[in-house]
């Protein structure tokens, strides 16, 4: 048995597809998954059809198969089960359901509203379970079905996000008849799909590219690019090619658009227009997908709106013949955003934006040590146009003493007075420099425009400072994609062809964005709309509006900035009361425990300016559990001793591994000597156990009853109660351009193959996800092990690929390797291995970045979130203090970032989540990215479509 998981809409999953080769097992999975309250929607079965290509380029090779109906937070997800003979490997590593490892299964979790009638579901079918937390009052249900898949009821989804992507809600009254199927339009002939680049470039275009490519081929659909976007579309001819699967490699590292981009004035008339349509007619092709800006997806979706008429005139005058236009009655058309802006409404982030965020946080950072030197004031002009989202996370990332965005303009009537004051009461304190970041499009409460030259002739005759003004540019919008932004285009990329193939002649166009950490589908012109308000919004000076029609965490991003500031006005926060009174204010121990990783002594100077800001006193506990059992060393921690720390990797005060159970007894005696109120520790699993280690000893020592948070910090990912760890970014941008060097050395030498060993413990997330931004050709995971087979499969499958490749473009193959796949498999092992079945068609090479990939200055993401998750660790200690709630099990818990959202789960909870042996959590959103890798490499595609069958 084995299972496939395709990345969808919103939840991550549109369909799971469960993979069986014994017809019984077929027919009782069937069974099981019926009487538990799913719907049939679809069936197969190859004696009925004669080709595998059945409805919408949909490629069969099962012998049989059913698609059942459940739903997703937001959206049908489809469960496919699949009967395949033994003799066909449908995903070309599948073991047989005997001989299945069981950390292969899928582990699925299914809200229902009666959990009393699953149980007697379950009975009825004779099926073993066990109930959580107890057989009186259980919280959950957990059984396997027919194929060994691991399965979970809950009728609390809230308490369970870690498994959220894999989290189905059944209905048992919903008794609503499925129709059959349909994934859209019937076509005659192979679908022919165009992709083009608009507007302004964007780093992770050409990621975009070719995940949209490679997807299109992999449907077994036609790939065509159209150069020069809207003006190569108007021109036609060689501005419109047909694109194979070699053409784009190499892609996912390069910047900028490769297929080119230009505004064309043609376009925004009707003749250019209808220039565009026959064009798009003569070629075949009446399905684009568009990587642009606002402007690019508002050009795209007028053009959808007039297709019909288009298509009338051009009959009407002879330029086509009712035989050319018969097959393209209707224009269907998907955008994706690509812009550093970040401006566009109904998504989160955009591609480009976090690798434009990268370039700023680099130039900031130079500037910063020779602001330094000279005791100089830097006022630095970002991007963004009527957006302040660059400056805003600009402003957080590196500590800027003061920014100024169009959406939150000053408000007071004499700004600058009050500007100077916080800039002369920061360099009273000590501060040598003074860095401000300006929007382009920033303004105050009239509109008026501030610009950076006004900002440098304040700070001259006010404060007399020596003040210098640095305008970044297009240095914002060039470089290679950072890995956020190669991710983020792929997902997207590949989720646009997924789109396209279902959109219906009636279907309005859709944009494809990212909401809440999952992929979305919305409607492009509402979206459009959304955004234009905003600008409305700024124009009628209604700031409030402004700032909420932006992304979900936009205001409590500038909140957050606002509590980094030195005493900042009160009037602007919006608790209204910083300082607390004196019976108030908490002692607050801080204590690193496990390996260093990027973002620990932000998310540690973060807290520690938020504590002062508050009251509060912030003690470091230095070396972790170690430093406080053997040396006591325990230190209170000022504001600008934390001032240099936001560029700082590893770990300023000391961390170790060492857990308090060392000593339990001997750590209580000092909770109680240096009278800790309450207690951040910031790491990874270690960090976690500690923590549940404190909560579990309560019961003995009463001076654990105080409010304990863990903030995970991890490069490894693996700490339950959060999807993102602080550390991992920075890391997977570090193994992201150590692979790109490694893959120049590969491609210099053609017929070379590194296998590159990754840590992360026994998590593979860091190589999962590295290996989709890179364009590894094989992961090897510690979820899914080493064997022999594997490894003959992708020797065989590198040499079938290899012949693919024109001998002058050849390019370098990377394997990544988790350094606890396989005990016996090393990455040494592997390689020699790979070496001599190779028949000297290709050279092996090792590479081990080691403690490398912890990075030395945490990347932009790591930093803000940090800051953010800082802020809510000292606010979750305040409310569990106050509310009197030192003993109550949810006053120790993990803080966690799911769907984008910052939550805190008790670590009660969480111990249940945790598999304790592979120190990680049971289930995580990112299992399944690795059939997305295996379609991409083109593991998972028949060899026939990603050979160049036409030469044009």
């Amino acid at each position: 048995m084995s299972h496939n998981v395709e990345l969808s809409l919103i939840n991550g999953l549109s369909s799971i597809s469960l993979v069986t080769y014994v017809l019984e097992a077929y027919n009782r999975t069937i069974e099981f998954y019926y009487k538990i309250g799913l719907k049939k929607v679809f069936d197969y079965d190859s004696k009925d059809h004669d080709s595998e290509v059945f409805s919408m380029n949909y490629l069969f090779k099962s012998k049989q198969e059913i698609w059942l109906s459940a739903s997703g937070k937001n959206e049908e997800i489809i469960l496919k089960i699949q009967l395949f003979d033994s003799c066909i490997d449908a995903n070309n590593r599948s073991l047989s359901t005997q001989n299945q490892k069981e950390n292969n299964c899928l582990h699925c979790t299914f809200v229902v509203g009666n959990l009393i009638e699953i149980v007697g579901k379950l009975n009825e079918m004779e099926v073993q379970y066990e109930l959580f937390p107890n057989e009186i009052s259980p919280l959950e249900v957990t059984t396997s079905d027919p194929l060994g898949n691991f399965i979970t009821f809950t009728e609390k989804s809230a308490l369970f996000s870690s498994v959220s992507e894999n989290c189905f809600f059944l209905d048992n009254k919903n008794e609503k008849i499925h129709e059959p199927l349909s994934t859209g339009v019937a076509f005659s002939k192979k679908r022919k799909i165009a992709v083009m680049t608009s507007g302004g470039d964007a780093p992770g275009m050409n990621a975009a590219v070719r995940a949209i490519v490679r997807m299109i081929i992999a449907t077994n659909c036609e790939a065509y690019v159209i150069y020069e976007g809207y003006k190569g579309l108007v021109e036609g001819g060689n501005m419109i090619k047909r694109i194979f699967w070699m053409d784009v490699q190499g892609w996912l590292s390069e910047g900028g658009t490769h297929i080119g981009t230009a505004r064309s004035t043609l376009f925004r008339e009707r003749t250019g227009r209808l220039s565009a349509a026959k064009n798009l007619i003569l070629n075949g092709i009446s399905s684009l997908i568009i990587c642009g800006g606002d402007g690019s997806l508002t050009g795209a979706d007028i053009f959808r709106f007039e297709w019909s008429s288009l298509i009338d005139e051009l009959v009407s005058n002879n330029s086509l013949t009712p035989e050319q236009v018969k097959d393209h009655m209707n224009l269907y058309i998907v955008g994706l955003v690509g812009s550093i802006d970040n401006d566009m409404a109904s998504t989160d982030v955009t591609i480009g934006a976090y690798s434009s965020l990268h370039r700023i946080c680099d130039a900031v950072d130079s500037i910063a040590a020779t602001a330094s030197s000279h005791s100089r004031a830097f006022v630095i002009e970002v991007m963004g146009r009527n957006c302040g989202w660059l400056a805003l996370m600009a402003g957080i990332s590196t500590g800027a003493d003061l920014i100024f965005i169009p959406e939150r303009p000053p408000l007071e009537e004499n700004w600058q007075s009050e500007a100077c004051k916080k800039i002369k009461r920061q360099r009273e304190m000590g501060k040598r420099r003074t860095v401000i970041i300006v929007a382009e499009g920033a303004i105050d409460k009239e509109l008026n425009p501030i610009t950076a030259a006004y900002l440098k002739n304040m700070l001259v005759d006010e404060l007399n400072l020596d003040t210098r003004v640095t305008t970044l540019g297009h240095i914002q919008r060039g470089g290679v994609p950072c890995f956020y932004d190669r991710f983020l285009a792929t997902l997207q990329g590949v989720e646009a062809v997924h789109a396209i193939l279902e959109l219906k002649p009636d279907s309005p166009s859709q944009m494809i964005g990212i909401s809440e950490n999952k992929i979305t589908r919305k409607l492009l012109n509402e979206s459009v709309k959304l955004t234009h308000s905003v600008t409305k919004a700024i124009q009628n000076k209604d700031f409030e509006k402004a700032i909420e029609l932006r992304s979900a965490d936009f205001a409590d991003f500038y909140q957050t900035y606002l509590h980094m500031t030195v005493f900042q006005d009160t009037s602007k926060i919006k608790d209204n009361s910083l300082m607390l009174s004196s019976e108030q204010r908490l002692r607050i121990a801080i204590i690193h425990v496990g390996a260093p990783a990027g973002g620990m002594n932000i998310a540690t100077r973060s807290f520690v300016r938020y504590c002062l800001n508050r009251g509060h006193t912030p003690l470091a506990v230095h070396n972790g559990f170690h430093g406080l059992l053997n040396d006591g060393l325990v230190s209170e921690l000022s504001w600008m001793q934390v001032e240099e720390w936001i560029t700082h990797g590893g770990s300023e005060i000391g961390t170790n591994r060492d857990l308090p159970s060392t000593d339990i007894g001997m750590t209580a005696l000092m909770f109680q000597k240096y009278n800790f109120n309450a207690l951040l520790i910031v790491g990874g699993f270690e960090a976690f156990l500690s923590l549940l280690q404190l909560y579990k000893a309560r019961t003995s020592y009463p001076v654990f009853r105080i409010p304990m948070i863990c903030l995970p910090a991890t490069i490894s990912n693996n700490v339950p109660g959060t999807d993102f760890s602080l550390g991992s970014d920075t890391c997977l941008n570090t193994l992201t351009d150590y692979c790109d060097a490694i893959r120049q050395s590969a491609n210099a030498s053609q017929r070379r193959v590194f296998v590159v060993e990754t840590q992360g413990g026994r998590c593979g997330y860091i190589s999962l996800l590295a290996g989709l931004t890179i364009g590894s050709y094989v992961v090897y995971t510690p979820e899914e092990g080493i064997n022999l087979k594997m490894l003959l499969e992708d020797v065989e499958y590198m040499k079938k690929h290899l012949k693919l490749e024109d001998s002058k473009r050849r390019k370098g193959k990377l394997i990544l390797r988790n350094e606890k796949s396989s005990s016996i498999y090393t990455t040494d092992l592997i390689s020699r291995i790979i070496l001599a079945e190779s028949d000297n068609q290709f050279d092996v090479r090792t590479a081990i970045p080691g403690h490398v990939q912890q990075g030395k200055i945490p990347s932009p993401m790591d930093r803000v979130r940090a800051t953010r998750l800082a802020i809510k660790c000292l606010q979750f200690i305040e409310k569990m203090f106050y509310a009197n709630m030192h003993n109550d099990p949810s006053s120790a818990a993990v803080i966690g970032i799911r769907a984008a959202k910052v939550v805190t789960t008790p670590v009660e909870i969480l111990q249940h989540e945790a598999d304790m042996e592979a120190r990680c959590p049971k289930t995580s959103w990112w299992f399944n990215i690795k059939n997305l890798i295996n379609i991409l490499s083109g593991r998972n595609v028949p060899f026939h479509l990603i050979q160049k069958t036409d030469v044009l």
